[in-house]
């Protein structure tokens, strides 16, 4: 098992690492000044940013198709660009949700619907959301999302409620990928479809971006109602009652994105708490002195290590034997990656004193970023009872 970077990988990496330094840390105090409180317009920087990518090679890169970059090896890329999460998988035009929906326009769209979504956002024009959670249910459930989508000659009609749609308060979003119950009296995995709704649609209403422990993303992070909603027939994605199979391939790779973006953030937490705990004296020399303070940095490195590693196998794992055969390393991925990012993210704020619960910082909102990673895409205990399952099925007496 070789988990290392391709040679290939290994390119990408130093120009990627040298973009970053010489262009996205830079720009992180521009990206916050540009952004003006409450508005979800996009900065002019990001924009620079992305012309800079794009005549770097740095664009895309998360889909196979067009990059040529297997899942493990787009997996270090990935990681680097969780450092700055808020500028540079965007810069590279490899952000959550767009990834996911790419990747589900790229596998199941039409001719005629990669011609129309796919395109602009391959080309970074556009944004898009994707709409599956709910208010009104328990969405670690999917069987429960109640968003009706009804057969009407020859159009769809949408009814429901739905938030935490990722990208919808952005200007550029476009399109909506919606999950609803296309078939009530079908089996339950068969009960539920997908259907592509541009945001101008009468009868979208996008009522409020919802807020992470106080922080509003320019994105956006969206409740929408839909309300007698009506699309062409056409804009169905796959088939009917083909839902639930294309969110799990949806899920694959983009969780390993996830994972190693997350990892990334954790990293530069890392980082900028051995700067500042060298730096910063107390007690008659350098608060690293304190072995309390040398507990917090060695348990991060050692978590941190560990962490890389499974996300690395996932990845090798998808890339041989596809997201099915790597299942519960998925699932695991989805809890373990987060849960490492909140504690050596913690552990950075704690080293940072008072100034660690500011602004003044990127570590705060990178811990409330990646505290709700433990819910997002389905909470922890969903996964955890996935791997529980798989490993009473492995052990599972036979007779």
């Amino acid at each position: 098992m070789d988990l290392g970077p391709s040679p290939r990988a290994t390119e990408l990496l130093g120009v990627l690492r040298e973009f970053l330094r010489e262009h996205v840390y830079p720009a992180e105090p521009v990206y916050a000044a540009q952004l003006a409180p409450g508005s979800h317009v996009l900065p002019p920087v990001v924009e620079e940013l992305k012309s800079r990518a794009r005549a770097l090679g740095l664009w895309n890169l998360f889909l196979p198709a067009i990059s040529g970059l297997s899942t493990l090896e787009y997996a270090y890329l990935a990681e680097e660009t969780g450092r700055s999460p808020y500028l540079a998988p965007e810069a590279l035009n490899c952000s959550a949700p767009d990834t996911g929906n790419m990747e589900l326009l790229h596998l199941f769209g039409t001719d005629e619907q990669r011609s129309r979504w796919l395109e602009p956002l391959l080309d970074g024009v556009t944004r898009s959301g994707f709409s599956m959670t709910e208010p009104d249910v328990a969405s670690s459930d999917a069987r429960n999302i109640a968003t009706s989508i009804v057969r009407d000659g020859d159009e769809y009609v949408v009814n429901g409620r739905k938030w935490w749609t990722t990208g919808a308060a952005d200007p550029r979003c476009a399109l909506l990928v919606v999950m609803g119950r296309t078939n009530p009296d079908a089996p339950a995995h068969r009960q539920q479809s997908m259907l592509l709704v541009p945001t101008d649609t009468p009868g979208v209403e996008i009522v409020r971006s919802l807020p992470i422990y106080g922080y509003q993303d320019q994105h956006g992070h969206c409740e929408i109602r839909f309300t007698d909603a009506r699309v062409p027939a056409s804009n169905l994605l796959g088939g009917e009652g083909e839902g639930f199979a294309i969110a799990q391939a949806r899920l694959g790779p983009g969780r390993v994105h996830h994972a190693m973006r997350t990892l990334g953030m954790a990293e530069r937490g890392l980082e900028l708490m051995v700067r500042r705990v060298t730096s910063r004296h107390a007690f008659g020399g350098p608060l690293s002195d304190q072995g309390v303070v040398r507990t917090w940095i060695a348990e991060s490195r050692m978590e941190l290590e560990q962490a890389r590693l499974l996300v690395l196998k996932t990845a090798w794992l998808i890339d041989r034997v596809g997201a099915k055969g790597a299942a519960t390393e998925i699932a695991a991925i989805k809890v373990i990656a987060p849960r490492v990012a909140r504690a050596v993210l913690d552990r950075a704020v704690q080293a940072h004193g008072g100034g660690g619960v500011t602004d003044d910082f990127p570590i705060a909102r990178m811990w409330a970023s990646a505290r709700i990673l433990g819910i997002a895409d389905g909470p922890d205990e969903v996964h955890i009872r996935t791997v529980a399952r798989q490993e009473l099925r492995r052990h599972a007496v036979t007779g």
